[in-house]
């Protein structure tokens, strides 16, 4: 019988991974979040423009890098979690669906009631549909990044 106990098992979570993950979470703002936000607005399902540039408390940077910096913090909870997202094709669902549920029911129910916004986008349904689809954009942009990342270097 083989001795087993010298081998160490790859670590599912590392420094390293947590690192790609704040950068995909980051770029996915910036990219497929804004990206989504530019065709709402211009379909007029938003009224904001995107890659808002005004400054935000309390540090006073541009919303749109206020937004990136948390994306990327989200980015590091999605990859927590993704490990249990299906594999095939109900992994891009997952991902999409990670990003859309979570981020925008976090948004309704903590950060719009700090911000004194309504709750729950004050319960108008005008209110779901673009948080739902720039978050869900998030989360694919966020899914696709991190398989990237992942790609070992040629």
């Amino acid at each position: 019988m083989r001795d087993t106990s010298a081998i160490r098992s790859v670590p599912v979570w590392s420094a390293r991974r947590a690192g790609l993950a704040f950068v995909a979470g980051f770029v996915s703002v910036l990219i497929f979040h804004q990206l989504m936000f530019a065709l709402l607005y211009a379909v007029g399902l938003v009224q904001a423009a995107p890659y808002n540039l005004q400054p935000v408390p309390p540090f006073g940077v541009p919303a749109v890098l206020s937004a990136a910096f948390w994306g990327g913090v989200w980015g590091i909870v999605f990859a927590l979690v993704e490990p249990r997202f299906p594999r095939g094709p109900g992994y891009w669902v997952a991902a999409v669906l990670f990003g859309a549920v979570a981020l925008t029911v976090v948004f309704w129910f903590v950060v719009a009631p700090l911000k004194g916004l309504p709750v729950g986008g004050g319960w108008r349904a005008a209110a779901w549909v673009p948080g739902l689809l720039v978050n869900g954009a998030w989360g694919l942009g966020t899914a696709l990044l991190l398989r990237a990342f992942a790609r070992p270097a040629r």
